[in-house]
This record gives structure tokens, sequence and C-alpha cells, in this order.
């Protein structure tokens, strides 16, 4: 019986393209090392994002809409790195570690961007235009020419009356996917995949017809010299280069035009992701199938044989929402649908030949991560939303006056609280507002045992886990901590006074450490007295302690000899 998407995707091609486009996820692009080189207001700018290069040395980058003199809300694009190749596009062959603007694509909104390891870039626009640079020494750039791009220029043959919805770079070669389904490739064609049927080079956009006439193709993936597409029936296409059996035809002979790979006649794929050289597909029922080289166990199928055929993996794992795995390296990624993250293959030079669940909530992060080399396997979108986390909300709303239903009044200032975080996150409060009837309770609580600054530190770390406090207040705290038996608090205030420990305060601290029975604090402030003796002997805080205090200091100093020359 024919499958609730297949029938689907015939009646709604387009609507079959919306599941294989690639959501916009919150990621940190700071796991990426490239992006080291930028300030926090740089990074927190970004909206959309591609790391690529041989080394994971260069990077494009998109910020939110912005004023700007030469127009009003224009998107930017910057780029900085190597330039190899001029990848950069900035029009001169220099490197750069300072970020510079692409004014040529400056006031576009790019939705899909594709690095070939040639080197060269391509990129479609949400308008449907298409644009590459770089290298083009077998016409990859789709220009007619093999100059090499030091700007982005439009590819206009054969394009400017499709909208392009997605492109895909082999090493040399490129793609580009239209609307209404028609694929068009150039470039680099010795092993077929530009699937022209012949293995003479392709200087401009041809549509890729033969077996794929008639067909709605829905999805695009490049290996280094190979090509796939998915169709709108969920039929599996694979051309070009079959060494390793990465089409997955069941040999390992160079297509020169596309070939359905049989082996999937049965189930319905919606996803293809093409690694250097192996393949990924994830069918509409979750399932995920692999096959073509397998030297870093890139398959996942626990050996390191490849496979002509697809064969399933993950099968004992819940339902695959995502496959990923880019054509510059051998590594592959996977996310379930309850947000696990599995990787495999070339790990950081080691071969990973099983998934293995990751920490991560993103396939990208594994490619940031593991991959080598550490670039982008898609145009990242960074949202930023307004959503706040459960966390995040709590931080917000402490000493909140518009939500509270409780005040504490400290040296005459009032901080607004919640009675239910209170009874939450401490025993002290829970025992407290038991012991009251409802209609006994308090709206204003008095404190008078601790400071201000003490007490609302106290009341803020309840809402953040967190506490910024200098030294001598932590010692306040310290003492709270003590009297509600917060055992971590003590713990956060010991290490916020052993930072700022001085020989001006160092014996205070000891004092203080001593009555609120702080033994680690107590040891550590000891050693630093008798490191420093000479010094803290000199202090007024030394000759002020009690007598008591002071005797045992030093009959414990004596015993650690400090006082023998």
């Amino acid at each position: 019986m024919e499958s609730y998407i297949k029938r689907f995707a015939k009646q709604c091609p387009h609507a079959c393209r919306s599941v294989m486009t690639h959501s916009s996820i919150m990621v940190d692009v700071g796991k990426w090392p490239i992006f080291t080189l930028l300030s926090p207001q740089e990074i927190a700018s970004i909206r959309k994002a591609c790391v690529f290069g041989t080394s994971a040395n260069e990077a494009i980058y998109i910020t939110h809409n912005d004023e700007d003199v030469s127009g009003p809300w224009r998107s930017k694009v910057f780029v900085f790195g190597l330039n190899c190749s001029n990848c950069l596009g900035t029009g001169d062959n220099q490197s750069t570690i300072v970020p510079k603007k692409l004014e040529a694509l400056c006031g576009k909104k790019i939705s899909s961007l594709s690095y070939g390891s040639g080197p060269h870039v391509v990129l479609c626009t949400e308008d449907g235009e298409v644009y590459a640079w770089g290298h083009n020494g077998y016409s990859q750039l789709g220009n007619g020419t093999t100059n090499q791009g030091i700007t982005p220029v439009q590819v206009c043959t054969n394009l400017l009356i499709k909208k392009v919805v997605e492109v895909a770079c082999g090493s040399h070669h490129s793609m580009a996917l239209s609307l209404d389904g028609d694929l068009y490739a150039w470039g680099y064609n010795n092993c077929g995949q530009v699937g022209s049927g012949s293995t003479a080079n392709q200087p401009t956009p041809r549509r890729v017809s033969n077996c794929l006439q008639g067909k709605i193709v829905v999805g695009i993936a490049c290996g280094q010299t190979s090509s796939m597409a998915v169709v709108n029936n969920g039929e599996v296409y694979g051309w070009g280069y079959n060494g390793n059996g990465q089409l997955g035809l069941g040999n390992n002979g160079n297509q020169l035009t596309p070939c359905r790979v049989a082996a999937l006649h049965s189930v319905c794929v919606l996803q293809i992701a093409c690694g250097y050289a192996h393949t990924l597909a994830l069918t509409d029922e979750g399932l995920l199938y692999a096959w073509g080289a397998n030297t870093y166990g890139q398959l996942g199928t626990g050996n390191k044989s490849n496979q002509l055929s697809p064969v399933q993996i993950m099968m004992e794992k819940e339902r695959v929402v995502e496959i990923a795995a880019c054509h510059s390296a051998h590594t592959s990624a996977a996310k379930t649908q309850s947000g696990q993250v599995y990787m495999w293959g070339q790990c950081r030079g080691q071969s990973v030949t099983f998934p293995h669940l990751t920490h991560f909530a993103c396939t990208d992060d594994v490619f940031a991560c593991f991959a080598t080399p550490a670039v982008m396997w898609r145009l990242l979108s960074v949202e930023h939303e307004d959503f706040l986390t459960v966390a995040e909300s709590l931080k917000k709303e402490f000493d909140s006056p518009e939500t509270s239903d409780l005040k504490f009044r400290v040296d005459g200032k009032y901080i607004h609280v919640h009675k239910a975080v209170l009874k939450i996150r401490c025993e002290h409060f829970r025992t407290m507002f038991q012991s009251y009837w409802n209609e006994d309770m308090k709206e204003v609580i008095e404190i008078d045992q601790f400071s201000y600054p003490v007490y609302r530190a106290f009341l803020e770390y309840l809402y953040t886990d967190s506490v910024d406090l200098p030294p001598e207040d932590a010692i306040g705290l310290l003492d709270l901590a003590t009297s509600y038996c917060e055992n971590r608090l003590k713990k956060l205030c010991q290490h916020i006074i052993k930072r700022g420990i001085t020989v001006e305060n160092a014996f205070s601290l000891l004092s203080a450490a001593v009555r609120y029975d702080a033994e680690d604090l107590e040891e550590f402030c000891f050693k630093f007295c008798v490191n420093h003796l000479t010094e803290v002997t000199q202090t007024t805080a030394f000759w002020q302690m009690d007598g008591p205090l002071l005797k045992e200091f030093i009959a414990k100093a004596s015993k650690c000899g400090a006082f023998k020359n």
C-alpha cells in the first residue's frame, strides 16, 4: 500500500518540499573556533552563518536587519578567514581576521549556501537568485569561463527564469534546485557527476533530465564527485563517481546519467545527505539507510566494510527525524524524535563504527566538535526568540513588585519575592510558611539579623543558583547559610572568600571561618596566614583578634614550624 506521505506528495509536491528544508534551530556559533575571533556583540548580531574551508578557517555570516545609510532595513553579509582561492569574495586575495562586508550580497535574504571543497561557494536567495565565487578551473561557477571569481556574481544562464530554492556543491561541481522541481548542474564532470550523459565539463547550468524527466525533485546532495536527488514520490537517484558504492546501485561503476536506487523501492525517502564518499537516506517512517565508503565507520554498521547497496542502521533506536553529512568529511550524524543526537565515522582522527549517543542538542554541534575539518554541513539559522526558559523566567521575576506576593524589609528597603518559589527552594521558608495559617500570613517580613546586601543576595540565589558578592559581604552570607542550613550556599560563599583573600583581610576571614564552622575555609585561611606570616602579623586585624583565637593560631602555627628560622 502506498504510504500517506507518497500520496500527499503526489497531490502537493511543494508541501513535501517543506519537509525537506532545514528548519531553524537554536545554535551557538561559538562552538566553531573561528568565531572566537568575533566580539560577543558581533556574535549576538548573527542570524545565519556557515563555516567552510579546508581547515574550517573561513566563514560567512548574515546579521539581522539594521538601519543602514545606504537604505533602510538591509541585512548585512560579512566574511572573514583565510580567503583560499578568493572564497571570501572580497575582491582581493587577502586573508582577514576582521570581518569584511560583502556589499554585493547586503540586502539579499540568503536561503541556501553550499561550499565546494575545490574550493568555491554557491548560494541562493529567497528571491531565487544564485550567486557563485571562488575557484573556477572547471567552470563550477557556471558563468561559462574558467576565470576565478573574486566577488559574488549572479549565475544567469538558464537560471534567470527559475526560482532556485536549494543549492549543493561537490568538490568541483554545483547543482541548483528550482521551486518547480527542476534540477540544474554544472562544472567538473570527469565521472558524470553533472548527469549530462558524457564526461565533458559543463560550463553553464544544464537541466538534469534522462531518468529525471517528468520527475519533481525535492531534495539534492553532493559527494565529492557524485550527485544524489530525491523526488516527490520518495524515489532516490544517483549519478557520478561510484568507486565506493556511494550511489547505492549494487555495483561500483560510474553513472553518467541519473539512475534510480532500486534497493529503496519499498520505502519513501524524505531526506538525503552525502559525505565525502558515502550516503545517508531518511524515510518517512523514520528509518535510516546508509551506503558507500566505510573506511572510518561512517556507515554506522559496526565494521569498516564498504556497502554497494543501502543497509538499514540504528534499527534498535527510536524514530530518526534528521540526518547530517558533509562532502568535506567522513562523519555522519542523526537526531531522533526525542532529541537525542548520534554521531559516527571519523571523530577527530578516530573511527567510530557504530552510532554513538552524544550530549548535543543538534546535529550541527557534531560537526563543530568532532568533524575533520570542523565545517558546517548546512547554512545555519540562528534564531533569537523572545522565549525564556524556566530558569530565565525565574531570574527575571526576582524582586518584581508586579508579580510578587511577599515582601522582606531589611535596613528599611524592600525585597519582593514569591512565596511558592521560596517554599520550593528553601527548607527554612517551607517550615516558616507552614507555621502560619493563610489568614495570618504577613505581607511584609522584617529582617534585622542580616544586612540588606546579604539578605538580598541570599534571596536572589534562590532564584538564580548564583551569588555575586564581594568577599567581605560573603562572610555575612556564610553566616546566613549556616543559620539556614544551606550547605551548597556555604560552599559558594567559601569559594568567593577564597578568591578574595588578601594579607589585610586574611586573619578576619580566618576568624569568620572558625565562627561559622567552615572547616575547609578555615584550613585555607590558616595556610594563607602561615605562608604570609610576617605581613599578616603586621596588620591591624591580627592584633585586634580576641585572645583565645590568637593563642590558638600561634600554637598551631608553631607546630607547623612557622616561627623557626
